[in-house]
């Protein structure tokens, strides 16, 4: 791995130009000040080209190797010999999408040994195909004025681009990785006429960044450990398609789009001009991704990047949004643990928001933070970003702080235990104290869970509360619930909610987990329900940091379908939970 080595930091930093005949004008050279990046180049003044990248994949089967629509814009002054680092985004969104339809997800659940499997309901995408227009990025710009090159590219299966979307597939991963491989001259690039095209302007160090899937696929190709990807900005990625579409074998949805599934998404994205090539590849996935059981299988292996991330040597600087139930915190959350666990450089930006990008949320101090990490890893000036704090957290009220590491240091488990009256508002204590205690809920999917969380009184949920707290108490990780339950079926959803209850009696739903109680003893595996016998279920709720204020009360609240996230199936199911053998663990630290 190359790097840019220096032995005296100044107050501003050029690096030396390039060999140049002495009558020629030296291009303009990148400038650092304080560790970071200055804007000393015209963004208007650039060389813009497309050209297509081969990938060592043939995902669509027609014989030929797939192809990556690219476009590249750099610096005018790369005309002349100066050579610069590249940010690099790759989408299956550039082309815009298909108008799809969404799985039915008011149906029964599966029973093992029960014949037939659900419709899925779906439909194909319409018969658009896609041009691509000029790609551009709100952060395209400011990247060309500090010395970097753009390069965008559209992934398999979209608007230019050959092969097929898998939503999530290793062939994604190999495309987007090609890019990186030609940036570093170890795959060949034509232009639209046949002609080979060369990145001879670039360093070879690249950066990948995007939001969504966009941030997933940097993620993806930073496992396959490709040299020449220094620093990845993953915001509001995927670590694991599986825990995408489904939560320990239940078929749950991403917030905001009940009944989308991998072939879904897949046929949302496929506008590349050819619209029967991947019609065999996307009904596989609507095959393989098997919404009957919803267990975990190699399906959802090939497409599970914590299994590689021991491969991963580029810089991370993780971003996600608290309230993000589209792509949920238990993506980062183990992603970020396993980085740790690998030892690479890390940090990660936890903000209020949902789904978004932090220049929507905090654009100055987000940007000089961007730009600290790629000036580091992307230019090798070393301006002290891995000795900094790890964690920059924005709290309830708006404010920032920033810790040394995430999960809070010094973060404890704290277990609360039910009392009786669940069915209006039972108790939560710190010690275990309902022998012999059962309470009932039914399951009725058409209520939504923040109904039941603020009803004073349901039949179709168990809600526990603390007293109000004397101080603020602050949760930083997973909590877990285990759930006594007996069920009068054979199949249930099971939901469980952490709730804050407010002085004026107001809730607010904190986190919330789902669970397959048919895949209490492993995610891969259906182990049937026999209605009237008890089992501990265990249900992890999405990692969250969260504190609590001074008068409020925690509740926890049990109940089986959640309307905007699970299957719904017909209400009617009945639920017993035995008290004494239930109680919830939080991850609890001093704020």
């Amino acid at each position: 791995m190359r790097r840019f080595r220096m032995g005296l930091l100044a107050a501003a930093l050029v690096l030396p130009a390039s060999a140049l005949p002495a009558t020629a004008q030296p291009p303009q050279q990148p400038v650092f000040e304080d560790g970071e990046a200055q804007p000393v180049f015209d963004p208007e003044q650039v060389v813009r080209e497309d050209l297509f990248v081969t990938a060592p994949v043939d995902s669509d089967r027609d014989g030929r190797p797939d192809e990556v629509h690219v476009q590249v814009v750099r610096p005018k002054e790369t005309e002349r010999g100066l050579r610069v680092p590249v940010v690099y985004q790759v989408s299956p969104y550039f082309s815009g999408g298909n108008e799809v339809q969404n799985h039915n997800v008011d149906t029964e659940l599966y029973v093992p040994d029960t014949a037939g499997a659900r419709s899925s309901g779906r439909a194909a995408a319409s018969g658009r195909a896609a041009l691509t227009a000029e790609i551009t990025w709100d952060y395209e710009e400011y990247l060309l004025a500090r010395g970097y090159a753009v390069v965008y590219a559209e992934s398999l299966g979209t608007g230019q681009s050959t092969g097929c979307p898998t939503s999530g597939g290793k062939n994604e991963t190999l495309g987007a990785k090609a890019v990186v491989d030609w940036l570093n001259s170890r795959a060949p690039g034509r232009d639209g006429a046949g002609k080979p095209v060369r990145a001879d302007w670039a360093t070879g160090k690249v950066g990948m960044m995007g939001v969504s899937y966009n941030g997933t696929l940097p993620n993806a190709v930073a496992t396959t450990g490709v040299p020449g990807l220094e620093a990845i900005v993953p915001i509001g990625a995927i670590s694991s398609w599986y825990d995408y579409y489904r939560a320990d074998g239940a078929v749950v949805a991403p917030g905001g789009y009940q009944g989308e599934d991998t072939d879904v998404l897949a046929e949302y994205v496929y506008t590349r001009a050819d619209r029967e090539v991947c019609r065999e590849v996307i009904d596989q996935l609507a095959a393989e991704q098997d919404r009957v059981t919803g267990d975990y299988n190699s399906f959802w292996h090939e497409r599970n990047y914590l299994e590689d991330a021991d491969e991963v040597r580029a810089a991370v600087l993780a971003v996600h949004g608290l309230n993000d139930w589209n792509v949920k915190t238990k993506h980062v959350a183990q992603w970020y643990e396993k980085l740790k666990a690998n030892g690479v450089p890390h940090k990660i930006w936890w903000h209020q928001q949902g789904h978004t990008d932090p220049l929507r949320v905090r654009e100055q101090e987000w940007l000089r933070e961007l730009n600290r990490w790629f000036t580091r890893y992307l230019y090798g000036v070393p301006n002290g970003v891995e000795g900094e704090p790890r964690a920059t957290i924005q709290r309830e009220d708006g404010t920032w702080v920033q810790e040394r590491e995430w999960p809070a240091p010094g973060v404890r488990e704290q277990k609360l235990y039910p009392l009786p009256g669940g069915n209006q508002r039972g108790g939560l204590t710190s010690i275990a104290a309902a022998p012999n205690v059962v309470e009932e809920f039914t399951d009725d999917a058409t209520v939504r869970a923040e109904e039941l969380v603020a009803a004073p009184e349901s039949a179709n949920r168990l809600a526990y509360f603390t007293g109000p707290l004397a101080d603020p108490m602050r949760v930083s990780g997973t909590v877990e619930a285990r759930l006594a339950l007996t069920f009068d079926r054979p199949a249930a959803n099971v939901t469980a909610l952490l709730v804050d209850r407010a002085p004026d009696g107001t809730t607010s739903i904190v986190t919330r987990g789902w669970t397959d109680p048919q895949n209490r003893h492993a995610i891969d595996r259906t182990s049937p329900i026999e209605p009237g016998e008890q089992y501990l279920i265990d249900v992890s709720m999405q990692p969250d940091d969260y504190v609590f204020a001074p008068g409020h009360q925690v509740g926890v609240v049990v109940l089986s379908s959640d309307h905007d996230f699970t299957l719904r199936p017909s209400p009617g199911t009945g639920l017993q939970l035995d008290l004494e053998r239930t109680h919830f663990r939080l991850p609890v630290v001093s704020p």
